[in-house]
This record gives C-alpha cells, structure tokens and sequence, in this order.
C-alpha cells in the first residue's frame, strides 16, 4: 500500500476529498491475493515508534493481522529490561518478535527485513510507509503526532493524547491541516459494554441523567529519582525530548503500568499520572454517554485527599461528572432518575436486568460502533473516515484530565470556557494550560 504512487488507497482518498464520499466498487481477483488472502499492494505498511510495555504489545497485535505489513521499528533504547521491569523490551527485541513471526507465517527458517532507527527523524522517512503506532511517554505524544502528521502518516497513537491541553490542540491542528488518520488508543469505546451503558444513558432509557460517576485516582508529581549511569546504547536525552533536563535512573524511565512512584506514569515532567493515564479512559466514556465529546465543563470543583476524590466537573446543562467509584457497580456510574447502569472491562450492571438486554429502537441514538479498536483504525485509513476515537474526542477527553490535574494542583474552584479553551479570568491556572519545552524542542 505504497505512498507515493496510485495506489487504491490514493485513488480512494483523492476520490473523498473530490466528492466527499467513497464508493467505488473494487474488485480483486484471488490469483493476485497473498497466502493470507490479501493482494501485498493493499496491505497497509506501519512502522511501531516506542517499545516499552504498551508498545510491545501493539508489535504483536498490529503484526498478527494479515492486512498490515511491518517494516521499521523505533526506539532510543537497544533492549533492556529498564522499560518493563522484568520484560525484556526496546528496539531490537521486538524487530526479533516481528521477524519471528514473519518467518512462522511464511513458513521460512528466518526473517529479514524489519528496519531499526534510534531517532525517530531517519524513521518518519522509511519509504513507502503508510501509518505509525505511536506508543511512546506522553510527554512525547504531540510532538510525535505533529512530526507524523507533517510526514504525510496516519497514526493510532497511545493514550492520554498529549501531555498538556494545549500540546493537545496543537495535535488537532496539525492531524487536519495534512488531512490525517488518528485513532487515540482508548479502546473502551470499542467494547460493547461500554457502548451499551452508554446508549441507556443517551437515549433515556434510565430517566433524566442527573449524575456521572468514574473511579479515577490522583495526580503525579514531580520525579525525585537520578544519578544513575545511562545504559549503553540508550539516548536518554531523546527520551527526554522535550521535557526538563534530568539525570538517568530507571523509575524515571520505567514503561511499567504504576503511576504511584516506579515508572513515568508517576512524574509530572511526563506524565499527569492516574488522572490522565485512567481517566483518559473513564473520563472519556462519561463524556460519550453524556453527549459531551467535543465539550467541557463550565466549572471544576477540587475534590480532598490524596487521589482527590470528589473532585466534580459540573457542565452547562447542570450535570456532574464526579471523580470517584459512584453508590453502585462500575468504574463509570451513570444515575438517572429512573435507574442507573454501571460499566467496568468485562461486566456490566444496571438497576433493572432488562436494560442489560434491551435493543436500541431504530430511532435512538445509535453509538459509533467499533468492534476492534485497532482494526477500526486500519479500516479508517483505507475509507478516510475518522475512526471511533478521532484526535478531536481524544482531546477533549485528556482536556478532563489536565483539568482536573489543574484543578488539583492549585486546589481552588476554577471556570472554564469550553468554547475559547482558556480559564476564566485566572492567569495562574492559564499558565498550566501550557508547559515549557526544553531547547530546541518546539511545536
């Protein structure tokens, strides 16, 4: 599925941007197909950019499918165990995974072929790719998406989508302007649960939404640990990109899934830890079943303690969202007048078994429904649509989460213009909105 010439993909795009539609029939006779049934030409060619924990799980779901070819993988760390704790992980780890598992599909003593780059300038150039998987820290993320976007590469790109609100909108700007795919990696939206609870609440089917609840816990801070020596052959100032400078140590550095001291999820300078590494998930899903994807709030109320609980984003029309487990089942509570449904990963509940059968009418309000996440994005890359979680969901999402991180930080109501973006009449807060980048880093 090579960039630079006609290929279906571009016939297909040039065709979308010319009549705004795609609907060309296309037919492929079988003698052209590959052994996995699909013609080589329409496979859509990816390079993986990060490779810690989330990344080298991303190699081996995105190389498994037969529509994708993977050709390149980048990362500033060889290989170590610094990433994942006891997992071995980095750059040339998973160029093996990849090369081992073309080789047992083409039945081959080996496989050879998976590019390798340290800085990700000399990858974004790797000829004829077509799309990224970025899953890198999210200090990382906009410059990453900016750099793709200006390289002509669609992306499905890790959550929370970017570090600050406006690395966020930067993100927005720059994925239109090139007319780019952008999947943001929050793949509850494409689980049936999570769709379903959210539909009784949009369609009203629980009465009169009055509450939302998302178990979500605090903030990070900022990273005490360093001095340690750099591991051979990793270019730690890159990892740090943008973000202060700082001294090596592997709890700064560490992909593992903690934000509570042992892994970039805990630092500031990366990350506003489970405020935004969850509640790009649970925020996000409140947001969709209250209608609110491209909203915001009006005013946010700090929540008390240590994992900030209470903490309430109140919207326009009255309703809150509420930053704590709710008074019944799930992760993410939405309480009506009438009832209630509570949603986790694998379960449902809701105040009356019926709901958790019940088949929406063909006048509701049916939900964008997406049954692989990562699949949605690859079939958005070929239709040019914009998948289930578009970059514009994905910031406003992580926009709850930054201020809510905002919000705890000073620990003072403040209000929120969701129109303009910008805190009302509170500089100290605005300043928050953005954060410096170290020298020469900018977007």
């Amino acid at each position: 599925m090579k960039r630079h010439s006609l290929t279906r993909r571009g016939f297909l795009k040039k065709s979308a941007i010319v009549a705004g539609t795609v609907a060309v029939p296309y037919f492929i006779p079988a003698s052209s197909l590959g052994a996995d049934g699909v013609n080589p030409s329409e496979k859509i060619v990816i390079g993986y950019w990060g490779t810690g924990s989330q990344g080298s799980g991303h190699v081996r779901s995105f190389t498994g499918k037969s529509d994708v070819q993977a050709v390149a993988v980048c990362d500033v760390n060889p290989g170590g165990t610094n990433y994942a704790g006891n997992r071995m992980a980095g750059r040339e780890p998973n160029i093996k995974v990849v090369e081992d598992m073309y080789a047992k599909k083409k039945g081959l003593a080996s496989y050879k072929g998976i590019k390798g780059y340290s800085d990700f300038r000399e990858f974004l150039q790797h000829k004829d790719m077509d799309a990224v998987i970025i899953s890198l820290p999210d200090h990382w993320h906009a410059l990453a998406a900016v750099a793709a976007a200006k390289a002509g590469l669609d992306m499905y790109s890790e959550k929370p989508m970017a570090r600050t609100i406006f690395e966020a909108r930067e993100m927005v700007k720059a994925v239109r302007r090139y007319s780019r795919i952008f999947q943001t990696g929050s793949q509850q939206r494409s689980d049936r649960r999570f769709r379903h609870a959210c539909e009784l609440a949009r369609n009203g089917y629980i009465g009169e939404l009055k509450e939302v609840y998302a178990k979500v816990r605090g903030i990070s801070r900022p990273c005490p640990f360093g001095g340690e020596p750099v591991p051979e052959g990793f270019d730690f100032d890159m990892w740090l990109g943008s973000a202060p400078q700082a001294t090596y140590h592997p709890k700064r550095v560490s992909g593992s899934y903690d934000c509570f001291g042992t892994a970039w999820r805990s630092w500031r300078e990366y990350s506003a830890g489970h405020m935004s590494d969850w509640g790009a998930h649970h925020f996000d899903i409140a947001q969709w079943g209250m209608g609110m994807d491209g909203n915001g709030p009006v005013e946010i109320i700090p929540g008390s303690g240590e994992s900030a609980d209470g903490l309430t984003f109140r919207y326009a029309n009255g309703i809150p969202l509420i930053k704590q487990r709710g008074p019944h089942e799930g992760d993410v509570q939405f309480i009506g007048d009438k009832g209630w449904v509570g949603v986790s990963r694998g379960r449902i509940w809701a105040s009356s078994d019926s709901l958790l059968s019940l088949r929406m009418k063909p006048n509701d309000e049916h939900l964008y429904e997406s049954r692989d996440h990562k699949q949605d994005f690859l079939d958005c890359v070929r239709s040019r649509k914009r998948p289930i979680c578009d970059v514009e969901i994905g910031c406003s999402s992580v926009t709850i989460c930054l201020l809510g991180e905002i919000v705890t930080r000073l620990n003072r109501p403040l209000k929120w213009d969701p129109k303009r973006w910008r805190f009302v009449d509170d500089r100290e807060a605005q300043g928050l909105v953005k954060r410096p980048m170290r020298s020469p880093w900018i977007l």
